[in-house]
């Protein structure tokens, strides 16, 4: 499956800045320090036992395979056609949930920044603004489309690099504001924190999708994976220990935790444009952020539809654009219902939370077949972590919210609900089967 009519439109430069904009998510860096000075034992830990096996899993698969559609492929290579659908289904599904909560929750935090408020309507219909363009930046090609992710790069990366000065400037003025002592202590807070460090160190794997679009994917995606590698990795360590310095944990909150940083360096260096800086780099880099999700996620139901799993419209390419304008129109259309819906009555909304509450198991679903598939051409150590890790982060997900009103009731409905979106997997994988049968 070479994409058919696809451009090769990506060099290693634009794959490093996709990478980074894929896998970089600065909320996390709040939800870090929250936890206090032993997130960063958790993100050296999180480092060395998933991420590194992450970058050799995608290095060496995408050496082997360097095909359109990324973990779909290598799983079909590995482990048959039903698997490989099985884990391009779980993947799609799962992102479509998440673009819906990463632009509430960045563009959230971004509105707050600028001073705007709880104001939720227009954080919604924000963020079905920043969905369309990016969908529409992608639809005319990778060569306009990849602009957007490379500048939400630079943003992200820059709001970093002024977090690491506010932490610089704090250190030497006044030491650090909370205790550094990097060794996790294992209470409940920090299992609970270790999931949340497994997703933000995945994304690695979003780029190799693109393969059929890629200059020589054969030897960029490797190479692409080891230098943003290091970049990431640098910037979640760093990141954190500059909020750290910069404010006590205990003042750090989850969600507002960049903005209440970014003020407090604005107050002690007379500077007040760092916040609305601040919230501007934070918009950009989660636009830039969902344009790389939308360009990789679409070419997985893409490379499917190529091999007749999904319906044929799905490998349908636009004759100027070269692009699979209808998996990424498909994405665009089921991800404005999803924030329409956020607008709508409770019971509507409980709905859609119960869908995304089920994409927790599918989510992790494909890890598991990339770390497998890495184990069955040879990587057997690396591999072996990264599966121990994705198992734990998986059991510790299933475990219901202190919120949760039944635990018994939030796990039925997880269990339940994640069977039920293999069910329908397995049906529209037995229809295209037999379209293939008849095609063949």
């Amino acid at each position: 499956m070479n994409g058919g009519e696809l451009r090769r439109e990506l060099g290693l430069r634009d794959l490093v800045l996709f990478n980074i904009a894929a896998v970089i998510g600065i909320r996390w860096l709040a939800a870090a320090a929250h936890t206090g000075s032993g997130s960063l034992g958790l993100w050296a830990l999180a480092a060395v036992l998933f991420f590194v096996p992450s970058a050799l899993a995608v290095a060496g698969l995408s050496a082997r395979f360097p095909e359109e559609g990324g973990l779909y492929a290598w799983t079909k290579h590995a482990f048959g056609p039903w698997h490989g659908f099985l884990c391009g289904w779980c993947y799609w599904l799962s992102n479509l949930f998440y673009f819906p909560n990463l632009l509430l929750a960045g563009l959230g935090m971004a509105a707050y920044a600028a001073g705007a408020g709880d104001e939720r309507a227009l954080v919604v219909w924000g963020s079905v603004a920043v969905l369309w363009l990016a969908l529409l930046t992608n639809l005319a090609g990778l060569s306009v489309g990849k602009w957007t992710g490379n500048l939400g790069a630079i943003a992200t990366y820059s709001a970093g690099l002024l977090l690491i000065g506010f932490g610089a400037v704090a250190w030497m003025r006044h030491g650090p504001a909370s205790r550094l002592d990097i060794v996790p202590s294992w209470d409940w807070d920090k299992l609970n924190f270790w999931p949340q460090v497994a997703f933000a160190f995945s994304g690695l794997e979003l780029g190799a999708t693109l393969s059929g679009e890629i200059r020589h994917p054969e030897r960029t995606v490797p190479r692409a994976a080891w230098i943003s590698a290091a970049a990431i990795a640098l910037f979640y360590g760093a990141g954190t220990l500059a909020m750290l310095v910069t404010l006590p944990s205990s003042r750090i909150t989850a969600f507002t935790g960049l903005v209440e940083v970014a003020r407090a360096a604005g107050q002690s260096l007379a500077a007040p444009w760092l916040l609305p800086l601040m919230a501007g780099l934070i918009g950009l880099g989660v636009a830039g952020q969902l344009s790389a999700w939308v360009a990789g996620s679409a070419r997985v139901p893409f490379a499917i539809g190529i091999d007749r799993y999904l319906p044929p419209a799905f490998a349908k390419v636009h004759p100027r654009w070269g692009t699979p304008y209808v998996s990424i129109l498909a994405q665009g259309v089921a991800c404005t219902l999803f924030l329409a819906v956020l607008q709508a009555g409770e019971n509507v909304k409980g709905v859609y939370q119960l869908l995304v509450d089920m994409t927790v198991i599918t989510y992790f679903v494909p890890f598991l077949y990339l770390f497998a598939a890495a184990w069955r051409y040879g990587q057997r150590w690396s591999a072996a972590s990264g599966l121990g890790v994705t198992l734990l982060a998986l059991g510790l997900s299933l475990l219901p919210p202190p919120e949760a009103a039944s635990p018994a009731l939030f796990e039925w409905k997880l269990l339940g609900g994640s069977l039920l979106l293999a069910a329908a997997g397995r049906l529209t994988y037995r229809y295209g089967a037999r379209r293939v049968a008849r095609g063949a």
